[in-house]
């Protein structure tokens, strides 16, 4: 597997990203071409709905889950962590960070997390920006 890093950290689902949706968008801009070119335009209109239906269902359901699931693994996984490292429990403090700003931490060893908290709680640094900020990259192979 690759070192990963900030630049590299985006995973994506061949079959799904470069299969699914582009046959997917074909068949979307040729049922509106058809819609607009032939004497059938109802069915062809409502099969482009159809279309335009599955695209926003199979992007919500793939999303949704996972996604959900896996903020709750990292939001435990910085909550012990710094308990870890501190002693003390991250939920007194938590409600003043944002989603984004915990999931960047996960990012960050061990030695560079406290740092970075207290300076994300200090200054309001943005998810990207504490990303950006790590030093040595703590990669996670495991995203969704």
């Amino acid at each position: 597997m690759k070192i990963q890093t900030y630049y590299n950290h985006i995973r994506f689902y061949t079959p799904h990203h470069f299969v699914y949706y582009p046959v997917l968008t074909v068949f979307l801009a040729f049922s509106i071409y058809f819609a607009f070119t032939t004497n059938d335009c109802l069915i062809w209109s409502f099969i482009s709905v159809v279309f335009v239906f599955l695209f926003f269902l199979a992007f919500m359901l793939r999303q949704h889950y996972a996604l959900t699931l896996q903020n709750r693994i990292v939001r435990l996984e910085v909550r012990y962590r710094y308990f870890t490292l501190t002693g003390k429990r991250l939920e007194e403090f938590e409600h003043k960070l944002t989603d984004d700003q915990i999931f960047a931490l996960r990012f960050a060893p061990d030695d560079e997390i406290l740092p970075l908290l207290e300076d994300a709680l200090k200054n309001n640094l943005s998810g990207d920006a504490i990303k950006k900020a790590i030093v040595h990259w703590r990669a996670d192979y495991n995203r969704v």
